[in-house]
C-alpha cells in the first residue's frame, strides 16, 4: 500500500488519508487528494453511463425478475 493513497469519506464528506475513517465508509483508494474529491461525481458519471447502456438495462428480459418468457426465476 502507498502512503500517497487517499479516500473520499462518505460519512464526513472530506478526503483522508490512510488513516481516516473505516474503509465501509469511504472510496477509494484514489492516487491523489484531487482524484478522491471527485469520488462522488465519478460515481455518479458511472451510473450515468450505466443506466444508458442497454448490456447493463436491469428492465429487459432477464434482469432478474423472471425469464424472457415472463415465467419467474427459481
Amino acid at each position: 500500500m502507498s502512503e500517497n493513497e487517499y479516500w473520499f469519506c462518505l460519512t464526513h464528506h472530506a478526503v483522508e488519508g490512510r488513516d481516516g475513517c473505516k474503509n465501509a465508509d469511504r472510496l477509494g483508494p484514489y492516487a491523489s487528494s484531487a482524484e478522491a474529491s471527485r469520488a462522488l461525481e465519478k460515481v455518479e458519471e458511472r451510473n450515468e453511463e450505466w443506466d444508458n447502456d442497454p448490456k447493463w438495462n436491469d428492465d429487459g428480459p432477464g434482469s432478474g425478475d423472471g425469464l424472457a418468457d415472463g415465467t419467474p426465476d427459481s
